[in-house]
């Protein structure tokens, strides 16, 4: 049994792996963060009346619904290639992120026409601002930790939507505290008898819609690329080439070299030009050599290498 046909059994086997066990893992933990800070901050709503808390609620549930999506693209991208996914199913995790994005968007537009309708139209004061300060502050804190666990696994196992997750989680933390210190100066001005800054909640309301609108754009943007096969960065195309240049002269030249991702697997082809007098074997121990030390550099990496005597047709 051949090194490659032995991973695929291996795969098989284990289509998740040390890597995919542990994406898995982070996300099913913001799932059950988000899960009980979602209902924590409705029911805080209910009692305190807040706009600005009830923005946080619809920010929490739906990064919920984004956590959930997470946790099952991060474990069908895990399976290996079969007959209906002949390259793999990477492009899931690409696709968790474009949803998520999306999701955060519809999320601004209800947190913008509840804040204009508390602007526009008269409705009771804030209620008990203090507990919206508890509250906002466990959110805070509970969203930090978790937000940078995925961040940590993200870039480890190069999950875009663990990023996509954690980029939720972490304008989740902004955002609650906006929402915590306009709460802190309701609680303050009441003490003091002054009611106008109530204002201030439909106010935090509509900063925290332009700060999460800003982060969705974002990821959306980078899982679009992945879905409609964007080349690799720059700098990981120059890494490939430098390394290529660094086997001449074993190796007349290269051209057509062609980069993509899907998630965390990246994929390389090219034709790589060798001498007329190099036989066989030694071409394919160079090709062997040459995808070992890309996919050493460039963790996930699937290289497809088309060798040419040099002066034939391109």
């Amino acid at each position: 049994m051949t090194s490659e046909q032995s991973g695929s059994a291996a795969a098989a086997r284990d289509p998740f792996g040390t890597a995919g066990r542990r994406k898995q893992g982070a996300a099913r933990l913001s799932v059950f963060s988000n899960t009980a800070l979602t209902s924590f901050k409705l029911v805080t709503f209910v009692v305190t009346g807040s706009v600005s808390i009830l923005s946080e609620a619809l920010h929490s549930g739906l990064d919920l619904v984004a956590a959930v999506m997470a946790y099952a693209a991060v474990r069908k991208s895990r399976y290996p290639a079969d007959a209906d996914h002949q390259f793999g199913h990477g492009k899931f995790e690409s696709l968790s992120g474009v949803a998520e994005g999306a999701l955060i968007m519809v999320a601004v537009v209800m947190i913008g026409w509840s804040a204009f309708d508390r602007l526009l139209t008269h409705h009771p004061a804030v209620a008990h601002p203090g507990l919206g300060v508890i509250v906002m502050g466990i959110s805070a804190v509970v969203n930090v930790f978790v937000s940078r666990m995925l961040f940590r696994v993200s870039r480890a196992t190069d999950s875009i939507a663990l990023e996509a997750d954690a980029w939720h989680l972490r304008t989740d933390v902004w955002t609650s505290v906006g929402v915590l210190v306009g709460m802190a100066a309701i609680a303050v001005a009441r003490l003091a008898g002054v009611h106008v800054l109530d204002i201030l909640d439909p106010l935090i309301a509509l900063g925290v819609a332009v700060v999460i609108a800003k982060a969705a754009w974002d990821i959306m943007a980078r899982s679009w690329d992945h879905l409609v096969d964007r080349s690799l960065p720059a700098e990981e195309v120059s890494m490939i080439e430098g390394l290529l240049r660094k086997h001449y002269p074993d190796l007349v030249g290269y051209h057509r070299l062609r980069t993509r991702k899907a998630g965390s697997q990246r994929y390389i082809d090219l034709h790589l030009l060798v001498s007329g007098d190099e036989s066989v074997a030694d071409a394919h121990f160079l090709c062997d050599h040459l995808e070992n030390e890309l996919k050493s550099m460039l963790p996930e990496a699937e290289v497809l290498i088309h060798v040419e005597p040099k002066g034939s047709d391109d």
